[in-house]
């Protein structure tokens, strides 16, 4: 299924999300969560703060595209190094469900938690590094500017269900990371292009099993 989004970078808002045809209740709740972002962003470092001008592109469409590359049969989906929730949080107030996020800053856990209480979303917060976490037996992985293909993985497969699907969104060295995973490990793989970075894509790996 391919979507397409206006590239109209002067009107950057929840707008942008449209071609997901949300529900308005998801969209307050998305409104509400950008407000508490720029809010925290004074405090703590949560974004680059070069990107607040164009919030909604860079990160909740960034995240928000995702959501109809996930199987419709999702039993659990973890998110590694949540940070600001981006794509983990996003995805469950758009509806995923059973959704954990793992991020080892205990402040950025904090801001994760406020946001889920006043958006009223249910999420399972990990304050713990990946690797430290048991076995959660999901369906999906999702990470974003994390670590290289080869590392997600590594912390990916423990926690994946047989059959189960990752979604890493990735930059202009998606291919070659591509390659270098392809060394230890066997993947189906399918490079997706992103619409909210032209130079970007999302990586939507089945199959994972080492060589």
């Amino acid at each position: 299924m391919v979507f397409h989004v206006k590239q109209d970078h002067k009107n950057d808002g929840p707008e942008i999300l449209a071609f997901l045809a949300l529900p308005e209740q998801s969209i307050a709740k998305l409104v509400l969560y950008a407000a508490l972002l720029e809010k925290w962003q004074k405090r703590i470092n949560l974004v680059g703060s070069d990107t607040i001008p164009s919030l909604w592109r860079r990160h909740f469409l960034d995240s928000a595209q995702l959501f109809p590359l996930l199987p419709q049969n999702t039993h659990r989906l973890i998110d590694m190094g949540s940070g600001a929730g981006f794509p983990g949080l996003v995805l469950a107030i758009l509806g995923v469900d059973d959704v954990h996020l793992v991020e080892s800053d205990t402040r950025k856990c904090a801001f994760l938690r406020e946001v889920a209480r006043v958006t009223e979303t249910k999420v399972t917060i990990h304050n713990d590094r990946i690797e430290k976490v048991p076995p959660l037996k999901a369906s999906v992985v999702t990470a974003r500017a994390l670590a290289s293909l080869s590392k997600l993985l590594i912390w990916a497969e423990p926690h994946l269900l047989p059959g189960g699907h990752c979604l890493f969104l990735k930059g202009q060295a998606a291919e070659d990371e591509l390659t270098e995973a392809a060394k230890e490990w066997n993947i189906a793989a399918q490079r997706v292009p992103s619409l909210s970075d032209p130079s970007g894509s999302i990586l939507h790996l089945q199959e994972v099993r080492r060589g």
